[in-house]
């Protein structure tokens, strides 16, 4: 071949090379911006979503993690009936050995029902003898059911805020992490010994990095996810060692974690959400329980004003994340329309998660609920109705897409 047709094909090759390079490298590009778009981001003292304002309409629910998966399709489901665009969840339960020796602070193996803390043998986290340290259920009957909540809210358009570890003992929890070490202190223990400390940073980089075993996406991957909570309700004391531990954790977090939104899950009432003007917290965080406080419902009204300016002053969003009034008070419908109206009609509010939803048991039965009487059910109630109407207005109102039905194969209706 002479030389010269031999450099002009080898310029055609390389050129060749060279477009198919770049289109490969504008493909991925693209793809990282489009899911890059895709997460909750923060704007100010509001949350957006693909450039738009993302008011958060939601609900807990505490037992998804570890019902039947009928279970939860049925609380997902009614979640979509109601408009609901983010779940909060824990991830639980902590017990002891699986043999006993080391003894498990709650009554796992409980038979009562999905709602009742029968958790139906799930468990995320145990007592390792062998090792002896903590172990990590990656099976059937642990992490795969949060593989499968988080892969059935995907096929729904939900998103999921997930607190990584519960401080109260109901179903283990950090209560439980502190017993391992024989430790009866139940609110500085497990946030300054270097046992629970690693035990708590091991279990939050295997979250985020894990892979769902039924989609393949790594969580820290995953745009289901909305944000991550450093603990459910972490009860520090003294305050300097809450500051210093949330801190180290979020900023833990977010190194390994640059995608998703940090909280620290704090009830934020009684320190006034002093833990959003740590830098590496995104977001506040606040629960609500008028009568827990001493608080009529016109107080507790003005509180959701006070909490939104703090969100104003500092620029970052503020969550009320949990509120309950008993439906045993006769004023419990007037008191939740005035302050589902409060948080639409304020714009410095970011949004609001009702506590809690739930749906028919396994025996196809609602919960009682005699003790705290805060359950949401989908039964046509006046509850249920304002609370759908309040997530419409929050939801469709701000131009978002709704979250959708699912079948269960995981295709929309």
């Amino acid at each position: 071949m002479p030389a010269a047709s031999f450099r002009s094909r080898a310029v055609t090759v390389c050129s060749a090379l060279a477009l198919a390079g770049l289109a490969a490298a504008i493909t991925v590009s693209a793809r990282a911006a489009d899911a890059s778009v895709q997460f909750v981001r923060t704007a100010g003292d509001g949350f957006v979503l693909a450039g738009k304002p993302f008011f958060v309409a939601g609900v807990n629910n505490h037992y998804l993690t570890f019902g039947t998966e009928q279970e939860v399709r049925r609380v997902l489901d009614d979640a979509v009936q109601l408009h609901a665009n983010v779940i909060r969840v824990f991830l639980q339960p902590v017990i002891g050995s699986l043999d006993g020796r080391v003894p498990s602070v709650w009554n796992w193996q409980s038979p009562a029902s999905s709602s009742d803390l029968g958790v139906n043998g799930t468990y995320l986290l145990y007592w390792d003898r062998k090792s002896s340290q903590m172990a990590i259920n990656e099976g059937a009957s642990g992490m795969h059911k949060v593989d499968f909540l988080v892969d059935e809210c995907r096929k729904r358009n939900i998103k999921l805020i997930i607190a990584l570890l519960d401080f109260w003992a109901y179903t283990g929890g950090a209560q439980q992490m502190r017993a391992w070490y024989k430790s009866v202190d139940r609110n500085r223990f497990f946030f300054e010994d270097p046992r629970t400390r690693s035990d708590y940073r091991r279990w939050a980089h295997y979250v985020v990095n894990r892979a769902n075993s039924l989609n393949g996406r790594h969580y820290k991957d995953d745009p289901t996810i909305m944000a991550w909570e450093l603990m459910n309700e972490a009860n520090i004391e003294p305050a300097s060692l809450k500051t210093g531990w949330v801190s180290e954790m979020s900023s833990y977090l977010k190194s390994e974690d640059s995608n998703h939104l940090v909280a620290s899950g704090g009830a934020g009432v009684n320190d006034r959400l002093a833990d959003m003007r740590i830098p590496t917290v995104d977001f506040g965080t606040w629960h609500g329980y008028p009568l827990f406080y001493g608080l009529t419902v016109q107080q507790f009204n003005k509180l959701i004003d006070q909490s939104c300016n703090i969100a104003a002053n500092l620029q970052k969003p503020v969550l009320l994340e949990e509120f309950g009034y008993a439906r045993s008070n006769s004023d419990q419908a007037d008191a939740y329309q005035q302050w589902l109206d409060k948080l639409q009609s304020n714009k410095d509010c970011a949004g609001w998660l009702v506590w809690r939803l739930v749906s028919y048991q396994q025996d196809g039965k609602y919960p009682l609920d005699e003790h705290d009487q805060f359950d949401i059910r989908n039964d046509g109630s006046p509850i249920w109705s304002i609370i759908k109407e309040a997530a419409e207005h929050g939801v469709i109102g701000r131009g978002h897409e709704v979250p959708r039905q699912s079948d269960d194969t995981g295709r929309p209706q």
